[in-house]
């Protein structure tokens, strides 16, 4: 009968030991989650300058400024967010843009199909912009490094040439055909694929 009762202690004090561990695990991942969702409330309360090419500043919120890796980078190394990040390759006309779709895309992913459709659509009205806009909004997305912003519109240039002749892609791009006729009929028999 001791044995039992030694036993029966056992698997109490074995069971309080591993109810001990789960209350402190789970503190520890409250205390975890309180933390981050204390440094998401400071990220939207932080704001940061950034400057355009032609000396415009805007202030954006550090979260939305943040999808450029470009800017992050810098407040990583800088730690200042009191001082303008230069971003010299950038127009103010375009840096208004950016600025625009970093604030729709900034937070949390859209969790129904509802709220990611809205946001696909708000992208498509996005992208529909001029050529010259478009290829400003390009050079923009790639020197700040937003694969987003960079991924919508190199795909919105592929579904313009999407199944289009050369000649159509020169007229659509204002290139001018600069191969001489033994040029392009060489390159037209070596790569025939290309010309069908």
């Amino acid at each position: 009968m001791s044995t039992t009762k030694e036993t029966k202690k056992t698997e109490e004090n074995e069971m309080t030991t591993k109810e001990t561990k789960k209350t402190e695990e789970n503190e520890t991942t409250t205390e975890e989650n309180e933390t981050t969702n204390e440094e998401n409330r400071e990220d939207k309360n932080k704001t940061v300058t950034l400057q355009s090419s032609d000396g415009a500043t805007f202030i954006v919120d550090v979260a939305a400024a943040t999808l450029s890796q470009t800017v992050k980078h810098w407040l990583d190394e800088e730690n200042d967010t009191d001082m303008a990040i230069p971003l010299p390759n950038v127009t103010s006309t375009i840096l208004a843009m950016v600025i625009e779709y970093c604030k729709k895309h900034a937070g949390p992913e859209p969790e129904d199909h509802v709220a990611e459709d809205a946001l696909k659509e708000w992208d498509t009205k996005f992208a529909n912009v001029d050529q010259t806009v478009m290829f400003d909004l390009i050079l923009a997305a790639n020197y700040m490094d937003i694969k987003g912003l960079l991924d919508l519109f190199c795909q919105s240039v592929a579904d313009m040439i999407k199944d289009k002749t050369v000649e159509e892609v020169r007229e659509i791009f204002n290139i001018e055909n600069d191969f001489t006729e033994e040029e392009e009929r060489a390159l037209r028999d070596e790569h025939k694929w290309a010309f069908e």
